[in-house]
């Protein structure tokens, strides 16, 4: 290599991807940094606002325990019957003259309410009463002459005793006597069968007058003007007692095990919303209804209690909604009953009171008497504390 001639050495310049990478590291390092800053900000804000001021807790959804009447109950359906009737009927055979009442109509005992006509002639009547009194005077006589006869034989007793008279007389004397009596014996049997079909008679006659067994109101009539009957066939009417009705209760087999002779129970009807009748059970019949219990099919059983019904509002055949009241508690702390769980071995269970000052306690509580609305609490809490709502609980 020539000496003389200058050596130029060649410097290479970095390539340019290098100043690119270095650029793009800088821009995150530079949002790196600003995001930082960011978070370091609202951290400090946070920090600040809570030392000013205090985050509220979540809301919780409570309800208030309340002071009320509670029962439990057995529900049932049935419907208002009749407890007091009688069906009016014909005891002789013979033809309606007249019908003096109409249905609904208030009779009282005695009242006549059907006249039926004369099944025995008048003349037979007349003719009995005849032959009566003729058989009367008959007999006075007869009387008369047996006494004649009596003092005739005591004569001739008192002169046998004397020897002072014929057998034959005496004889004859005893016999008019007791010829007397037989002839007086006759009549008193003729009369005696006299008075007895006469007082048949008399009897027929008045059964040709139907009169009201009871007090009541008319229910039902079939009596017609014209209409032929037949002794002890025909029901001419129905008279009813109102003033008292009965509630026929149909209940399922699993729930009248559970009913007792005497308890409360009380109904109401849609003819008179929001009103309603008390009563007490009377009888629960052993055999269950006749479309029931056969063929897998569950049984029902008629409960009957009786209602007062002075203003006759109720009428027989009214739908009854029935309650059967199984226990009843007055002024008893209750819970909603969708708050109530299975207790435990002791029989308590816990819920959540929220207190005035915002912190929640656990309380075990004892539950009494629940239906499906509401539950009594026995012990545990007070009126007007505010118990918590469970999550996913809904309360009515």
């Amino acid at each position: 290599m020539n000496s003389d001639n200058p050596v130029t050495e060649s410097v290479t310049a970095p390539p340019l991807h290098l100043d690119e990478h270095r650029r793009t590291l800088w821009r995150y390092a530079r949002v790196a940094t600003v995001t930082l800053l960011v978070l370091l900000l609202a951290a400090g804000w946070i920090a600040y606002a809570r030392s000013h001021h205090q985050v509220p807790p979540p809301r919780l959804e409570t309800v208030r325990a309340e002071r009320g009447d509670i029962e439990q109950v057995v529900n049932a359906v049935g419907n208002v019957v009749m407890l007091n009737y009688v069906d009016v009927g014909a005891k002789v055979t013979g033809q309606i003259s007249d019908v003096f009442v109409g249905i609904g109509d208030v009779v009282k005992e005695g009242k006549l309410l059907v006249a039926i006509s004369p099944v025995i002639p008048t003349g037979r009547i007349e003719n009995n009463r005849a032959q009566l009194a003729r058989l009367k005077a008959e007999l006075a006589g007869q009387n008369a002459q047996l006494d004649f006869a009596q003092l005739q034989f005591q004569r001739q007793s008192q002169l046998k005793a004397e020897n002072a008279t014929r057998e034959e007389t005496y004889e004859s004397t005893r016999m008019g006597m007791y010829s007397a009596q037989a002839k007086v014996d006759a009549i008193n049997a003729q009369i005696q069968q006299l008075e007895v079909a006469m007082k048949e008679d008399d009897a027929i006659q008045k059964q040709t007058k139907v009169q009201a067994p009871m007090s009541g109101t008319v229910v039902a009539l079939s009596a017609r003007v014209g209409q032929t009957l037949s002794a002890n066939q025909d029901v001419l009417m129905r008279i009813a007692d109102l003033s008292r009705m009965s509630v026929q209760a149909r209940v399922a087999e699993e729930d009248v095990t559970r009913l007792r002779k005497g308890m409360l129970a009380y109904f109401t009807t849609p003819g008179y919303p929001g009103k309603q009748w008390l009563g007490k059970l009377r009888q629960i019949m052993p055999l269950p209804t006749e479309d029931s219990g056969k063929q897998g099919k569950k049984a029902y059983y008629t409960v009957l209690f009786d209602v007062s019904n002075p203003s006759r509002e109720l009428m027989a055949g009214m739908t009854a909604d029935v309650f059967f009241v199984l226990e009843r508690a007055e002024h008893a702390i209750t819970i909603p009953a969708a708050l109530v769980v299975k207790p435990d071995r002791k029989g308590l269970q816990t819920l959540q009171v929220l207190q005035v000052d915002g912190k929640l306690q656990i309380r075990s509580v004892r539950i009494g008497i629940h239906n499906g609305e509401r539950a009594q609490v026995l012990n545990g809490l007070s009126d007007g504390e505010q118990v918590v709502v469970p999550d996913g609980t809904t309360v009515r």
